[in-house]
């Protein structure tokens, strides 16, 4: 009978001991979700830091692609941001629209008016915080 008891328990110590190992799991899960998704975090880090990329690789001097690109982050939803790589030129374009025409119709390739807006409204922004800057 003495053996009928040990052998009961040891289910129940491997059965506390996988209970454990799982909120153990849960709570390194929670923790790597938090970090990665708070405001300020992993995820937003690393999305300004590809806004400003994009912006200074499409000519943008690098202290306005920086203002700009954490000002993007905080208004513009990913989705938003994907379209704003539509005004990247296509095949045959400059770099850098050469007319207000072709500026323009780079901004009708986004098909989303708030994200134009959030553009437009960080590059004023930006420009005036940085002519505050300077002078």
């Amino acid at each position: 009978m003495a053996s009928e008891g040990g052998q009961g328990a040891r289910p129940l110590r491997l059965l506390a001991i996988l209970l454990a190992i799982v909120l153990i799991a849960i709570v390194l899960i929670a923790l790597g979700a938090w970090f990665v998704l708070r405001e300020d975090g992993l995820l937003e880090q690393v999305t300004a830091e590809r806004v400003e990329d994009a912006l200074v690789a499409n000519g943008m001097p690098a202290p306005m692609a920086e203002c700009m690109g954490e000002r993007l982050v905080d208004r513009l939803t990913i989705a938003q941001l994907r379209r704003l790589e539509r005004l990247a030129p296509q095949e045959g374009e400059a770099a850098v629209p050469s007319s207000v025409r072709e500026a323009l119709d780079r901004l009708g390739r986004v098909d989303d008016p708030a994200a134009v807006e959030a553009l437009a409204t960080s590059a004023a922004g930006c420009g005036v915080e940085l002519l505050r800057e300077r002078f």
